[in-house]
């Protein structure tokens, strides 16, 4: 009797587990040729377990790496390896992580025909995401954020293709391509001097491909274009001085825009904390645009 127990116990929660992973999200890597560059890079790509489930088309989220990383820093590096999934189930949209190298700035380099990641996403990317998945295939049903160098990317991406994107926003952001006003050792601006150097052929902060490439410098741009932007930035940041002044550029021309800070360094503690405040302030502006999926039993 007691034999028959434990066996009925062990199928029932053999039966639980394959359940539960036939309930949750699954990750995709898919190559991206990259014309722009004369490579093949990955990206990975959560689709939320309604997916199979359903005929509809999927929002998109485009979740960048940081400085230093690559693709898979969002699934690997954050302490709760289940948080990109969960979110793509919890909100019932896809998330593409895309490659943006150590570098790159996801901004087309002026001196490195080998970084060409503006490129790479817009046109490269996102038309290999809506032919390959069911996808809202307009800028009703995009939306764009990152971290560090990525959320300065994600800024840029958005400011410069507002056709795009329907929102964007940035966690920890370099907001400015000069790190004057940040809180780094004199060894740390050394190795961001070098890395510009190869990046744009110059480590002059004051020079034209500098100036014309900061976020910090767009703000026009922004208000312009509309879109509704998010920036958050821990108080402990060695950053935070870049984000403060970039808000109160914003606040000086008028552009509406959310501003968020909250204790905390530069790190994926912050990161994890912060990413669920992100989709939930995207997903208010995509159930506007009509473009949410219903959740799916």
């Amino acid at each position: 009797m007691q034999l028959f127990k434990n066996l009925r116990f062990l199928v029932f929660a053999i039966l639980s587990v394959i359940c539960f992973y036939s309930n949750a999200a699954t990750v995709d890597t898919v190559a991206i040729q990259s014309p722009s560059m004369h490579k093949i890079y990955q990206a990975a790509v959560v689709l939320p377990a309604s997916y199979a489930k359903s005929k509809a088309n999927y929002p998109v989220l485009y979740l960048l790496h940081g400085g230093g990383g690559h693709f898979r820093d969002w699934l690997a590096l954050t302490p709760d390896k289940m948080l990109v999934k969960n979110l793509a189930d919890q909100y019932n949209l896809i998330i593409v992580m895309p490659e943006g190298e150590a570098f790159s700035w996801y901004m087309n380099s002026p001196f490195d025909s080998a970084s060409q990641f503006e490129a790479h996403i817009i046109k490269e990317v996102i038309p290999k995401i809506d032919d390959a998945y069911r996808t809202v295939k307009s800028n009703k049903g995009r939306v764009i954020t990152g971290l560090s160098m990525s959320g300065h990317g994600a800024m840029y991406l958005s400011a410069r293709h507002p056709d795009m994107f329907c929102a964007a926003s940035t966690m920890s952001g370099a907001m400015d391509m000069n790190f004057a006003s940040s809180k780094m050792n004199p060894d740390q601006l050394k190795s961001v001097h070098e890395r510009f150097q190869k990046l744009l052929g110059t480590s002059d902060p004051e020079s034209e491909v500098f100036v014309k490439n900061s976020i910090m410098n767009m703000t026009d741009a922004i208000k312009k274009n509309g879109l509704p932007i998010l920036i958050d930035c821990g108080s402990d940041d060695f950053l935070i001085l870049q984000n403060r002044e970039l808000h109160q550029r914003l606040l000086y021309n008028n552009t509406p825009h959310d501003y968020v800070e909250r204790p905390g360094g530069h790190g994926w503690e912050y990161w994890q904390n912060a990413l669920p405040y992100h989709l939930l302030f995207f997903q208010k502006i995509l159930k506007k645009n009509g473009v949410t999926v219903d959740y799916i039993e």
